[in-house]
């Protein structure tokens, strides 16, 4: 059977050089004669993947040396109670931005740790813009303020941060991460699952800076304290060891191909442009997201019509494009296109699309 076009919103599609690497070396890494799947995270070659996968997450995106990197588990769900577990510290009080179900989820469950306020919010329309903010309402007592950079469900981004003055800046990254370059120094955290576009699902990334580390509220579990991990490398206990396995060589093929986020970015905006373009220009299919605001990753649109939805996701299945049913929330149709979805499965789409279009005039 041939490869399909995958457009999962997660886990996703993986560059094919990775995975026809990882098979190659399936039983034996780098003449160890042991799977990585299998080895100690204690023993010096395994040593060498997670501390290389370190480094070049570190340099791919430009991270200070004041951050610490956190390999974790739980997914970025666990994140939505380790952040405020770990930044509440005296004042117990966060500020959110609510653009979608996952900024909605980790603002409901920071408020079993302390006050949280909801600063601006796009649920009045489905989520399908970014909310306009005004500085001026933000708390500057606030231990931190939170947004979801790209909204997965909805189709959004933001293009602009926030100015949160002292108060540090939180960013869910999971559906965007390694997409564009993004200046770390203005986030005081940064978290993403990794089952996006950084490899396979069980790694979560944590990009913390140092101050933030060490004054968790208390009765804070041992595992759910950011400087447990800092402290130890992230090998308090056994890592995700094959998923960060995966993700350095998900990081070594951007290099690659790709050089830098610059190069990433443009290459992932001549992709979006295709279908956006030509969402714009059908006279069946529609986005759903004002144009300002639309996502790189994931692009949401419908017909108009819930039967003939239908019809379009099970015809492009057979057709070989799976995983473009949109999410339970927003109906319709969903095309997440990471950063290992090549244009031309964009491009194959897009035509499918245009016949599709022209059978049900």
């Amino acid at each position: 059977m041939s490869r399909v076009y995958n457009f999962s919103a997660g886990p996703s599609t993986l560059p094919e050089p990775v995975l026809k690497k990882a098979a190659d070396e399936m039983l034996d890494y780098n003449g160890s004669g042991q799977s990585v799947m299998e080895m100690s995270h204690r023993s010096k070659v395994y040593e060498e993947i997670i501390l290389s996968c370190e480094a070049l997450l570190r340099k791919i995106m430009n991270i200070p040396d004041n951050y610490k990197v956190l390999f974790l588990q739980g997914g970025a769900s666990s994140q939505f109670a380790m952040v405020p577990m770990n930044l509440f510290g005296k004042t117990k009080k966060a500020d959110f931005v609510l653009t979608g179900q996952w900024a909605k989820k980790a603002y409901q469950e920071a408020q079993k740790f302390g006050e949280c306020r909801a600063v601006a919010s796009s649920a009045d329309k489905t989520f399908t813009y970014i909310p306009t903010l005004d500085p001026s309402t933000f708390d500057k007592d606030a231990a931190y303020f939170h947004i979801c950079m790209n909204n997965t469900i909805y189709g959004t981004r933001f293009t602009k941060l926030p100015e949160t003055g002292n108060v540090p800046l939180v960013a869910d990254m999971s559906s965007c991460i390694l997409s564009e370059p993004v200046d770390v120094s203005k986030f005081g955290l940064i978290y993403a699952g990794a089952q996006k576009n950084m490899g396979p699902a069980g790694l979560t990334v944590v990009i913390v800076r140092e101050d933030l580390i060490g004054n968790p509220i208390e009765g804070t579990p041992t595992m759910f304290d950011y400087k447990t991990h800092a402290d130890n490398g992230s090998m308090y206990n056994t890592p995700p060891t094959y998923a960060i396995y995966i993700c350095k060589m998900v990081l070594e093929w951007i290099e690659k191909e790709f050089g830098d986020l610059s190069g990433m970015k443009a290459y992932n905006e001549k992709k979006a442009a295709i279908l956006y373009d030509f969402l714009d220009a059908s006279s069946l299919f529609k986005g759903t997201v004002v144009k300002e605001d639309r996502s790189l990753m994931n692009i949401p649109f419908v017909t108009g019509n819930e039967e003939l939805d239908k019809a379009f996701v099970k015809q492009a299945e057979k057709a070989g494009f799976v995983n473009l049913k949109g999410h339970r929330t927003v109906g319709g149709m969903r095309a997440s296109i990471y950063n290992a979805m090549p244009i031309e499965g964009v491009e194959k789409l897009v035509a499918f699309m245009k016949q599709f279009e022209a059978d049900n005039k």
